[in-house]
Parts: structure tokens; sequence; C-alpha cells
């Protein structure tokens, strides 16, 4: 394996400046890799949010070490030249500690209560695309010239330079489409379950399953490029893993034998969920997984045995 394990902490449930510098300095002690913020202006799913890029500069600046991103910027809220100089800005001043989340967006009563058009799902994927490219020339220090059916770019530079160039993309997909950009344009891919034409997400056990999720790395993988696999996963602890399967069953209405084989699932007592995160990264490849920070204390001791 090219890469090793690395753990980050989605904020979630930060709504202040205090909770966001608390959450920043406590994950760094604990050994996370990321601090990573969520890209919403509406409470649902989610709860309120607070913006990413001027919460992570801050978070930036209440730390030394802890790097942290976006997961992930809708592509639709912010045009690619801005992004990039947005981008470039929170690398320099957090001495090159940023990676850069993007997606296609997907919710559309988010779309819907802001007044933008919720275009369909290939015409979103196709403007993610032609971003990414214009992104990835940017932060790269390239003077950048771009002519496609959504964005026009001619001869631009990023003022100031990246201290990364560029920093490390993450691009979250789960639709056969999206993983292909993904694989092509990322550095790091997000596998996610598939969004759906009606901006939701899809709610299929069947997008949990193992099978599922190796097709989805399948369809990641672009021959000749190393990149870094990631997971948003859940973990339950306790004791025994079969009851904890049974608990995370009765919550989500699943089958209680399906539980302990899905990815995005672990189990148990801390050297039980690590000895499962070593199994998973020799069958699937995944090595940098997050957990929402509601979960950061428990899930520390999983970090302390695998970083």
């Amino acid at each position: 394996m090219s890469h090793r394990f690395r753990f980050g902490i989605v904020g979630e449930s930060v709504r202040t400046a205090a909770e966001l510098t608390a959450l920043a300095r406590r994950a760094e002690e604990l050994g996370y890799a990321t601090l990573t913020l969520r890209d919403h202006f509406v409470a649902e799913p989610f709860g309120d949010q607070l913006a990413p890029m001027p919460a992570l500069t801050a978070a930036a600046c209440a730390t030394r070490t802890l790097r942290v991103g976006t997961l992930v910027l809708a592509n639709d809220y912010r045009h690619p030249v801005l992004l990039a100089k947005e981008a470039a800005t929170l690398d320099h001043l957090s001495g090159g500690r940023f990676e850069l989340g993007v997606g296609a967006g997907w919710l559309r009563d988010e779309y819907l209560r802001a007044g933008l058009p919720f275009d369909p799902a290939g015409v979103r994927v196709e403007r993610l695309e032609e971003s990414l490219r214009i992104l990835r020339g940017l932060l790269s220090g390239e003077k950048t010239t771009f002519a496609g059916e959504h964005y026009r770019v001619d001869g631009l530079t990023v003022f100031p330079a990246p201290v990364q160039a560029p920093p490390p993309l993450l691009v979250g997909a789960g639709s056969p489409r999206m993983l292909g950009i993904a694989g092509r344009h990322a550095d790091i891919v997000g596998i996610l379950p598939r969004a759906l034409p009606g901006g939701t997400i899809s709610e299929e056990i069947s997008e949990r399953m193992p099978d599922t999720i190796a097709r989805k790395v399948d369809l990641a993988r672009e021959p000749g490029r190393d990149i870094e696999l990631s997971l948003l996963v859940s973990p339950t602890f306790g004791p025994d893993p079969r009851a904890c399967a049974e608990r995370v069953a009765r919550r989500r209405g699943w089958d209680a034998g399906l539980v302990p084989d899905m990815p995005t699932q672990f189990l148990g007592p801390p050297e039980h969920i690590a000895g499962q995160m070593a199994a998973r990264r020799d069958r699937f490849g995944f090595t940098y997984y997050l957990v929402s920070d509601r979960d950061m204390e428990a899930f520390a001791p999983v970090v302390a045995l695998l970083s």
C-alpha cells in the first residue's frame, strides 16, 4: 500500500467559534490528521453549518499540524476561479495544510430554497469535471486557459501561490460517471452512496454492501494514478460486535446479519475495529477514514492503534 492509515473528523455539531477551535485543538491532540466541514446553508439533513472556508481558516490558525478540508463543497455554489483563489489563500495561511474536497451538488431542496437552478445530474456532473480541470491548473501555479460548455478562463493565474502545488483534491462520488471523473482528476476519492435524480441520497441497503463498494472502488481506479481512498464511517462500540450489529440494525431498520460486513460499519471494542480496518484496507484499499465529531473521543483509541 502506498498510503498509510489516517483519520479525519467531520465537524457536524460545531456551531460557534469557541466550539470550532476547541474541536480543532482536541482533534490535533488525539492524533487525527484532518478536520473537515460540510457545505450547506440549510439546516437539514446535518444541522446548521458554519461557512467552511472562513471556519477552516480559523481552525488552521488555532492548530499547528492538523490539516483542514472541505467534505465537500458543492461545485455549483462557487465559480472555480473564485474557489481557486480562496483555496490558494487558505493553503497559504495554513502553511500548506488544506485539502480541497468538491462534489457535483445533490441536495435539491437547498438549491431551490436558494433560488439556484437544479439542473439534471448530467449537467451538474459535466460542470464539475470542467471545474476540476480549472482548479487543477490554477492551483498548480499554471497560467490557465480553458474553454468549455460551462466555464471560460483566459490566461489566469492565482495569487497567493499555495504552499502545496496543488493542494490535494478530494472528490466525493457514488455513481459510475462520478467515480470515473474522480479517478481521473482527484488525489483522494471519497466513496459514497449514489445521489438520486430527485435530489436525495440513496438509502438502498445495496449501496452499503461489500460487492457494491468493491465495484465503486474499481470504477475509481485509473491506471497509472495513485489515488487515496476515503470513507465516512459509523463506529459502534461495545464488548460484543454481534450486539453492536443488532443495535445498528434496530436503529436503521436493517437485517442484523448484513451489518458486520458493511464497509462503513465498524463494530465492537477498539482492537476489533482496528482489525476490521486492516482487513478492509487489504480488500478494498481504504486508508483514509472519517468519523463524525460526535464519535471523536470514542474513536480515538482506534486512531492510536493504527496511526
